[in-house]
């Protein structure tokens, strides 16, 4: 069986990955629709390494007989035409943060939470987890069956990317101007980035946290079907691609970090670095492209009972987003797309 897929948001950095990796990985294509804005008219996007798609405005793009809808181009755009798509009888699935915590949506990450996917015909959409819980969860997960969670606390190191090819751009230019000595132009970052951090990502809530920071917590509790909260503070660095975290847990019942080890090792997506000499660990500019979500620095925390601390890298356009949104589409066709036939032949 192949399919009819439209990729809305296709020109930037999510939705250009996401064609990507469909070629990639060969999901099964009937065809496939580039989708953006109006101001994207007459753009061309690559798709495998032979072909190029003509963008179509979203304003003129007709959902009907498409099977699956990646939308790849934020909240406001999601809000709008997702449900457009979902009555059309298309599968979305959807990488924004609209309908993450609607109770009817499932949030997924397949090696985690495949089993969420059999509840994805109550609204025929699926919502993609944030680039942080995301892989924060494939890290718990192991973890948390074989212990049990009591308290995670997390520090983030997200990459530019995660704000769009704007930020990039912005990160780009200040550090030139520092070099040129010329003057810094800030628009898109509420701080200089450049040869900087900044501990705010996404906007204040009254209680001091980021809108970001409380994404991941309910996120990671949904995901894993738990009430075990992350107490988290989200800062972006100077990185163009590849989020990292600082993780220390506390567990229910004693793990020693060989069985830890042993856990991630067996888990699929997971891949354990961590030879404890120089170089024996992972930095987001070696991640950059890779699929999986690489572990470092495994130690035993001395200050709390039954404490594991570890360092989490990812990138984050890939299995943070565009690589997790493709396998959503292809664990649904391998086995809960019998039953569908409303666009499917």
């Amino acid at each position: 069986m192949s399919y009819r897929v439209a990729v809305i948001g296709a020109t930037g950095n999510v939705g250009q990955e996401i064609l990507t990796i469909l070629a990639e990985r060969n999901f099964p294509i009937d065809k496939i629709q580039a989708v953006a804005s109006t101001t994207s008219r007459g753009q061309r996007v690559s798709f495998g390494e032979d072909q190029v798609l003509d963008v179509l405005p979203l304003t003129e793009f007709d959902f009907k007989g498409f099977d699956f809808v990646f939308f790849a181009a934020g909240t406001l755009v999601s809000k709008e035409f997702a449900p457009m798509a979902a009555e059309a009888g298309c599968i979305v699935i959807d990488n924004s943060s609209q309908f993450r915590q609607e109770s009817e949506v499932p949030l997924v990450v397949p090696e985690v939470n495949p089993q969420a996917l059999q509840e994805y015909g109550k609204c025929n959409i699926i919502a993609n987890p944030n680039c942080v819980a995301l892989p924060l969860t494939m890290a718990l997960k192991p973890l948390m069956d074989e212990a049990g969670l009591k308290r995670v606390v997390v520090s983030t190191y997200q990459s530019v990317s995660g704000a769009g090819r704007a930020a990039m751009d912005e990160l780009f230019s200040q550090t030139r101007a520092i070099y040129m000595n010329q003057p810094l132009v800030r628009e898109e970052l509420p701080k200089q980035i450049a040869f900087n951090v900044i501990p705010q990502v996404d906007i204040f809530l009254p209680d001091g946290t980021t809108f970001e920071e409380a994404k991941v917590s309910n996120e990671v509790q949904k995901i894993l079907s738990t009430n075990v909260g992350v107490s988290i503070t989200c800062v972006r660095v100077p990185v163009f691609i590849g989020h990292s975290m600082a993780v220390a847990v506390e567990l229910q019942k004693p793990l020693s970090v060989g069985e830890a080890r042993a856990l991630w090792r067996g888990f699929s997506g997971l891949s354990i670095v961590d030879s404890r000499q120089k170089e024996g660990y992972v930095t987001p500019a070696e991640i950059v492209g890779e699929d999986n979500v690489f572990i470092s620095r495994i130690r035993s925390d001395k200050n709390v009972e039954n404490g594991l601390l570890f360092w989490l890298v990812s990138d984050n356009l890939r299995k943070g987003a565009a690589l997790n949104a493709v396998q959503i589409a292809e664990c649904l066709s391998k086995n809960y797309l019998k039953s569908y036939s409303t666009n499917m032949n």
